[in-house]
């Protein structure tokens, strides 16, 4: 009784923080714990007009029909292909790009050059796509362009399977690796500069310092966000490879989402979609624990 009435004391002294608790905890009630109901589609032969409640049960069935079709495993293939092509080149690269802006000098210019890597999170996909069809297109695109003037052959960047996941790659990281840096110096903020001073006083070079001291100090951040990234394997956004693809690459372009959406929206396939995303999740939590199992056998904390 008096551990109880303590407790009620403590949330008392801090209702107001509980108070702005509340819609933080109604929008994931009402977004995404009640909808979660609707997995049960992804079970029945799903018809629009009798609802959830009344369309008959399938039990497996949905799953075995899209488990048999060729055109999912190929979206499967091209998601697990595409996320782990920009997960390797944006990892690094974010990692690289957070410790040279933490070696700046100037206060103003370090805040700047944020501002501006920042920006591109900001643009839409759409925005995004028009930027990189008058680049990359290989009629009139300023890349191509200038390569022809140079005496070079233009390059199929929107039309060939390889430079059209070059290309998307490219986007990807110029559009994110600015948001990606946040973490990451705000972990390089939390280093022990006296660490540093001691390692000047023994004639430690800047690299030397980077490789010691910074680098060790924010691993367990780097494995806790590679962990995270890992289990997004299988989700991709739809925007991106949408609209930048189109009909001559659809043999890489075509991923798990678009694959849901042309299902889902356009054939109005509805169990099929459902059961497609409740996989997705499945085999995200899989990788999720995989991932974090591997990283507490390496002697990591892990996120779990």
């Amino acid at each position: 009784m008096k551990k109880a009435k303590k407790t009620f004391v403590k949330a008392w002294n801090y209702k107001w923080i509980y108070l702005m608790l509340l819609p933080v905890i109604a929008y994931f009630i009402i977004f995404k714990y009640i909808p979660m109901g609707g997995i049960s589609i992804a079970f029945k032969d799903y018809n629009i007009f009798k609802g959830i409640f009344e369309s008959p049960w399938v039990g497996f069935e949905v799953f075995e029909k899209i488990f048999s079709n060729k055109n999912f495993w190929s979206a499967i293939k091209n998601t697990f292909v595409l996320n782990l092509a920009s997960l390797a080149v944006s990892f690094p690269l974010t990692i690289i790009v957070s410790l040279m802006l933490n070696e700046l000098g100037s206060a103003k210019f370090k805040k700047l050059t944020q501002s501006i890597l920042y920006l591109p999170h900001f643009v839409s996909w759409v925005v995004v796509a028009g930027i990189a069809t008058n680049m990359f297109a290989i009629q009139d695109g300023t890349i191509n362009m200038i390569l022809q003037r140079l005496g070079f052959e233009p390059i199929p960047f929107m039309s060939n399977n390889g430079w059209w996941i070059f290309t998307y790659i490219v986007c990807n990281v110029w559009k994110e690796i600015g948001w990606g840096t946040i973490i990451y110096l705000a972990a390089l903020t939390g280093v022990d500069e006296t660490l540093y001073e001691a390692a000047y006083l023994d004639g430690a070079s800047k690299f030397q310092r980077l490789i010691y001291i910074t680098l060790p100090s924010i691993k367990s951040v780097i494995v806790t966000m590679l962990i995270l990234s890992l289990s997004k394997m299988m989700s991709i956004g739809l925007d991106a490879p949408l609209l930048l693809g189109n009909n001559k690459v659809m043999g890489v372009s075509e991923v798990i989402s678009t694959y849901t959406y042309r299902i889902g929206i356009e054939k109005a396939m509805y169990s099929e979609s459902t059961a497609i995303g409740l996989f997705q999740s499945v085999v995200n939590i899989i990788i999720l624990l995989a991932a974090d199992r591997f990283a507490k056998a390496i002697g990591e904390e892990g996120i779990i």
